[in-house]
């Protein structure tokens, strides 16, 4: 008996071991993956493809990269800082402002020419390749315009969006998810070789009733709005991991930094940017901190 309860007891303390380890590393890395299968990237070789949207190319936080030009890529996005600090021997940067899933295998019209489809740039040669889709699909920001109110505890955005008992932005978030598992599945047809990362979106609203007027949304459409970007990143997650390929959260490391935040702390920019950068999309100090959120996915042992 002297014997069993012994060893129960060093379960016991392996299991606390454990949970404490664990514990650390949820809140060291949020809740990123662990590394995708793959060959590794980086010291001259390999190829980058980054795919994506506006939050990937980040529209005037720096000077013009690649064309067309209106994909408004700048040369300090994210992709462009994780390609800085990898060093592959090519990189290809297609993510383009106002992509979609269907932009992906799709050729995407701008205002200043147009995006060949993305996925065009990977290669069976390609051995990383970051996405950061889905936001368009569901069209946040396509809705902020009609939620500005002047009344602090109104929500016209959540009362239009869920009448009759229907949550638009759950369904079209539902309605996204295989969209993604699907592109997931042709990067990997296309590049068996390659690491696949799936970048969700950064903390954009805050905790609480928001910071009206600053941010003209009322008490109700900021929860509203900030439980579906919450749902958005989780059906992201998902995917990732049901199509063998990396998370990095980038909600986590952003929180207290969100549009309501002071503007040398925010990531994100509000209505009227403090910093270079358009209404609701990161600044440059966001980007760096979606680009560490990817590097910690790819050097997690």
């Amino acid at each position: 008996m002297a014997k069993k309860s012994g060893g129960g007891g060093c379960l016991v303390v392996v299991l606390v071991v454990g949970l404490l380890a664990f514990g650390y590393y949820k809140w060291h890395h949020g809740s990123s993956s662990a590394p995708p299968e793959g060959v590794d990237t980086g010291g001259g070789s390999g190829r980058y493809v980054a795919l994506g949207d506006s939050y990937t190319s980040s529209p005037r936080t720096g000077r013009q990269a690649g064309t067309p030009a209106g994909c408004d890529r700048s040369d300090d996005n994210y992709p462009h800082l994780v390609s800085a600090k990898l060093k592959p021997a090519q990189f290809a940067d297609v993510s383009c402002s106002g992509a979609t899933t269907d932009h992906l295998s799709q050729a995407q019209k701008t205002g200043n020419g147009t995006n060949p489809p993305q996925l065009d740039a990977v290669t069976a040669e390609t051995t990383l390749v970051t996405l950061g889709i889905g936001g368009n699909d569901i069209g946040f920001i396509g809705y902020a315009s009609g939620c500005a109110t002047t009344h602090q505890d109104a929500a016209p955005c959540r009362d239009r969006l869920t009448a009759g008992g229907h949550d638009q932005l759950a369904e079209r978030i539902d309605a996204t998810a295989p969209k993604v598992g699907a592109l997931l599945d042709r990067i990997h047809k296309t590049a068996p070789k390659a690491k696949v990362v799936v970048v969700g979106y950064p903390t954009v609203l805050p905790d609480g009733t928001g910071c009206w007027p600053s941010l003209p949304f009322g008490a109700g459409d900021i929860e509203y709005f900030r439980g579906a970007l919450g749902k958005l990143n989780k059906m992201l997650e998902d995917q990732a991991d049901a199509h063998r390929a990396g998370y990095a959260d980038t909600a986590t490391p952003g929180k207290g930094h969100d549009v309501c935040s002071a503007s040398d702390k925010r990531w994100v920019e509000g209505v009227l940017p403090a910093s270079p950068a358009i209404p609701l999309h990161p600044n440059a100090r966001g980007e760096q901190g979606m680009a560490d959120a990817v590097l910690a996915v790819l050097k997690l042992p």
